[in-house]
């Protein structure tokens, strides 16, 4: 990756820290931020001991702070972000949940030679299982509509 676009993954990430550090005060809540780069993105995340109410249930409090702290980095870089935010691990841990799942879920279309279906997913959980199955060599796609919208993993 060259300099100039680490850089400005780099800035990104700073920008967003200094957002959810203004968050967090507001908010009287202790967190330890860390950034990253990871791939193609600026990665934050915070770690602390009672986080569980920025997270929420499913993580939609964890993809609303996450759609704001990137609106911040829009305002102040004039640039999309695709930042990915992580409060206390919980998409780390969602992650490992969904290539488990993503697996077992490929072998299953493996052995079997048909399509499944899996339960309805956020943006960033169909991703990881595309992602997966792509590893294993099957081919899946999208289907349905937001808030509805599910992978189906395909045979060979």
């Amino acid at each position: 990756m060259e300099a100039s676009r680490l850089e400005r993954l780099e800035q990104e990430g700073d920008i967003a820290a200094d957002y959810l550090e203004e968050l967090l005060d507001i908010a009287d809540l202790d967190g330890d931020l860390d950034m990253d780069v990871e791939g193609d993105r600026a990665a934050v995340s915070i770690v602390g001991a009672d986080l569980a109410q920025l997270v929420g249930t499913r993580g939609e409090v964890l993809d609303a702070l996450q759609e704001l702290t990137r609106l911040a980095v829009y305002r102040e870089t004039g640039e999309r972000s695709r930042l990915m935010l992580d409060i206390s691990g919980y998409r780390a841990q969602k992650r490992a949940e969904l290539v488990a799942l993503a697996e077992e879920t490929v072998a299953r279309v493996k052995e079997s030679g048909e399509a499944a279906s899996l339960d309805p997913m956020t943006p960033f959980e169909r991703k990881v299982v595309h992602d997966t199955v792509a590893a294993a060599g099957l081919s899946s796609e999208s289907e349905g509509v937001e808030p509805r919208r599910y992978v189906v993993v395909l045979p060979a």
